[in-house]
């Protein structure tokens, strides 16, 4: 993406949701924010399961305030998920859907909707200059062909929420063992592609 105000930087935030450090999402999402770095973007990456974030409670404070109440790391991520203008979101495939990590993360979002659709306040106030986008990075070992369908469905409304309207996918199967990923014969390539494409588009 070309931008007609070259001072704009395009802020990438990357989410690592695997409990397994170094493994195959994992070394994926480094190498599409590493590329993204090459492209002048400016790269953060979190890494979910070194942080303290408990389970959404239900408890609906977030109707009163437009922002979950309980007072753990979420509130790190809170506001880098209104600041990024792509989002690349790592998980594998547990049980045919994104992982516990990446799980507790969007239901801990709830409080996104309600800012939306309980206080009627909107996210933006002034729309992004940059349009929002997002990637995806997963990996399953099964060959399931409906593999990663149930994430697709999920993820759908959690970046609706986020307003980010287009995803892309980079999606593996039959790779189980860690770093697995290295020995897939264009992995790394198509990871590196991905990191150029969300900064162009």
């Amino acid at each position: 993406m070309i931008l007609a105000n070259k001072e704009i930087t395009m802020k990438i935030l990357g989410l690592s949701t695997s409990p397994r450090s170094g493994g195959n999402t994992d070394l994926l999402l480094d190498q599409v924010l590493k590329s993204a770095a090459g492209q002048e973007a400016e790269t953060e990456k979190i890494c979910i399961n070194k942080l303290n974030i408990r389970p959404c409670q239900e408890c609906n404070g977030c109707f009163r305030t437009g922002r979950c109440v309980i007072k753990d790391d979420f509130q790190i991520i809170y506001d880098k998920f209104l600041e990024c203008d792509r989002l690349v979101f790592a998980t594998p495939i547990y049980f045919m859907n994104m992982c516990a990590q990446a799980k507790i993360v969007v239901d801990r979002c709830q409080s996104f909707w309600a800012k939306k659709y309980i206080l009627k306040e909107p996210l933006f106030p002034v729309p992004p200059v940059i349009p929002r986008k997002a990637a995806v990075i997963s990996i399953g070992g099964t060959k399931g062909e409906n593999l990663f369908e149930c994430l697709k469905q999920s993820l759908k409304y959690f970046f609706d929420v986020l307003e980010i309207k287009t995803a892309d996918y980079l999606t593996y199967r039959r790779i189980d063992e860690k770093a697995g990923i290295l020995n897939h014969p264009t992995a790394m390539r198509n990871a590196s592609d991905l990191g150029k494409k969300i900064v162009s588009q």
